[in-house]
């Protein structure tokens, strides 16, 4: 098989470690031909191929990365519910948002990256801005143009 070195049984020899887990491993050597790096894993499968374990851990690498990515993009600070479609939902949210902001991003032909895009819109979200004109531009935000395009919730209670 291309890319692996070696598929052995091996034990913990630590004093703690041996006590803690007494039993086999497998420790497979592969050989990554894309990059040339030398991985090892320690498995208690002994069942599958080599080349099945390798294929695993490479799964579980990118499943690891995108949390990673979710973490890092996604502004995902805990999840408030425990159930699996409670996850899903947040993250499917989550992912959804900042779809809909590239789309702006790209619609509107904005120079910013997307995490100050949503920097931007989670200040001023209740504030009546035309992204298209001028979202950056330092004339648009002085204090009088912000004050007339703030949303005014007591409009109706004040009678103007």
């Amino acid at each position: 098989m291309q890319g692996i070195v070696c598929d052995q049984t091996v034990t913990l020899s630590g004093f703690y470690s041996h006590k803690r887990y007494p039993h086999y491993l497998r420790r497979i050597r592969f050989k990554d031909p894309e990059t040339s790096k030398t991985l090892i894993f320690l498995t208690n499968l002994f069942g599958p191929q080599p080349k099945v374990i390798c294929e695993l851990y490479k799964a579980r690498w990118q499943v690891e990365l995108f949390f990673k990515w979710i973490k890092q993009h996604l502004r995902i600070r805990k999840f408030y519910g425990t159930s699996q479609n409670a996850v899903k939902v947040q993250i499917w949210t989550a992912v959804s948002v900042y779809v809909l902001v590239a789309i702006i991003r790209k619609r509107l032909d904005l120079d910013v990256s997307l995490y100050t895009l949503l920097q931007v819109f989670s200040i001023t979200l209740f504030e009546k801005i035309p992204l298209n004109k001028g979202f950056f531009d330092a004339r648009f935000t002085s204090t009088d143009d912000m004050l007339h395009n703030q949303l005014n919730l007591f409009d109706n209670l004040t009678g103007q």
